[in-house]
């Protein structure tokens, strides 16, 4: 380890002049707070304490749902085809009876597609409750007062 030759170094500091503009007030400002936090006593922590709070973490997961036929009972699925055949079938120019046997084709057709199972996939979500960091707190005594600070590690 080389030794400091002080000598040399305050005949360096010497070449450079003194401390002026905001250099000098900033030097001034950092001793006026060390005097004063020294001339005013000591702090001292008491405790420290970490503080967890309790979060919902939510896992996402799929199944297969299967429902039977559309919920309707056949009769509403057959009037519900009906109405719209017998709508489409009177409007079909120069057939006489139309809307009769749209009605009677549109209420099978709607009363058998609306059969069996329907399945589609859905996402659904695990929950677990979970204790997570949430912050710490330290209390100290200065001057006779105590304080408490709350902050984050």
């Amino acid at each position: 380890m080389k030794k400091i030759n002080w000598k040399e170094v305050w005949n360096e500091s010497k070449k450079h002049g003194n401390i002026e503009g905001p250099e000098k007030w900033a030097l001034i400002l950092v001793f006026g707070f060390m005097a004063l936090i020294l001339l005013t006593g000591s702090a001292h922590a008491e405790t420290t304490q970490d503080h967890y709070k309790q979060v919902i973490v939510q896992k996402p997961y799929t199944v297969q749902v299967c429902t039977e036929g559309n919920g309707k009972s056949d009769l509403n699925n057959f009037l519900e085809g009906a109405i719209i055949g017998g709508i489409i079938g009177n409007n079909i120019p120069g057939e006489k009876g139309g809307g009769a046997l749209g009605a009677l084709l549109g209420g099978a057709v709607n009363t058998e597609n609306n059969k069996g199972n329907r399945c589609r996939m859905e996402t659904r979500y695990e929950e677990e409750y979970k204790e997570v960091y949430s912050h710490s707190t330290v209390t100290f005594t200065h001057n006779g007062r105590t304080y408490s600070l709350r902050f984050q590690k």
